[in-house]
C-alpha cells in the first residue's frame, strides 16, 4: 500500500506549497497530491475558491492577479505556487497527482502534461483525479493514455462501475464511507483503490489489512514508517 503525501505533507507544512511537496518526497512519498484551480490562464496550486484559510489575504481567488496571489503568505513564508513551478520541483522524482478543483483547469493541465511528456518526460508521472467525472471524461478522449483517478465521497449501488466506465486508473474513496464490497469490485474491474485522507495508525492498518491499493495521508512519513 503507498502512501501518498495529501496537499504536499500538509500535516508538517503549508498545504499545496513547495516546502510541504519537498518535504513530502525526502520523507519517501512515491505520490504528491496537490490542488490546482484555474486564474487568468494559469494553474495556481489552492485548494479553496478563497485564500481566507491558506493564506494571509482575504477574499476570493477570482479577485486577485497572478502577482497580488504571490505576494500572499501561504504560511512560514511561502507563496502560492504555480504548477510548473510544482512539475519542475519534483523533477519526476514522484509521480504528481493533481486534482482539479474547477473545471475551467482541465485543458491547462492537459496541455502542460503533454508539454512535459512532449519534453521527454514520462506519462506515468502524472495522474488527474477530480469529483468533477465530466471533465475526468473530457481528458481521457482528448488523451486516452492519461492516467485519471475518480474521487467519490460515497458508495454508489453500483459500487466501481462509473469509474470503469471512465477508463480510470483508481478510484479514489473518502474513508468515512469504504467498504469490502467496494474495494473488491473495484478490484475486480482492474481499478486501483486510493483512500482519502488517513491520518490515524489504526485506520491505516485497517485499510491494509482491506487490500487497499494507496492512502492520501498528511502525515507521510508517520505512514511510511508504520508500514514498513
Amino acid at each position: 500500500m503507498i502512501c501518498i503525501g495529501h496537499r504536499g505533507a500538509r500535516g508538517y507544512a503549508p498545504e499545496n506549497t513547495l516546502v510541504s511537496i519537498e518535504l513530502a518526497i525526502t520523507q519517501g512519498a512515491p505520490w504528491v497530491e496537490i490542488d490546482v484551480r484555474e486564474l487568468r490562464g494559469e494553474l495556481v496550486v489552492i485548494h479553496d475558491e478563497t485564500v481566507d484559510r491558506t493564506t494571509d489575504g482575504t477574499g476570493l481567488l477570482s479577485q486577485f492577479s497572478i502577482a497580488q496571489l504571490q505576494q500572499l503568505d501561504a504560511g512560514k513564508g511561502q507563496q502560492i505556487p504555480l504548477l510548473t513551478q510544482v512539475v519542475d520541483l519534483i523533477d519526476q522524482r514522484a509521480v504528481l497527482n493533481i486534482e482539479l478543483k474547477d473545471s475551467a483547469s482541465a485543458p491547462l493541465v492537459l496541455a502542460l502534461i503533454e508539454d512535459y511528456v512532449n519534453r521527454g518526460w514520462s506519462l506515468d508521472n502524472f495522474i488527474v483525479s477530480s469529483f468533477f467525472h465530466h471533465d475526468l471524461h473530457w481528458l481521457k478522449q482528448q488523451y486516452p493514455a492519461l492516467r485519471i483517478g475518480v474521487l467519490s465521497a460515497g458508495v454508489g449501488m453500483s459500487y466501481a462501475v462509473f469509474a470503469q466506465e471512465l477508463s480510470a486508473y483508481s478510484i479514489n474513496l473518502c474513508g468515512e464511507s469504504i467498504n469490502q464490497q467496494i474495494i473488491d469490485d473495484a478490484h475486480q474491474r482492474q481499478l486501483k483503490v486510493m483512500v482519502y485522507t488517513v491520518n490515524s495508525a489504526s485506520q491505516c492498518l485497517a485499510l491494509q489489512a482491506m487490500g487497499v491499493d494507496g492512502i492520501f495521508t498528511d502525515f507521510p512519513s508517520d505512514m511510511i514508517n508504520l508500514l514498513a
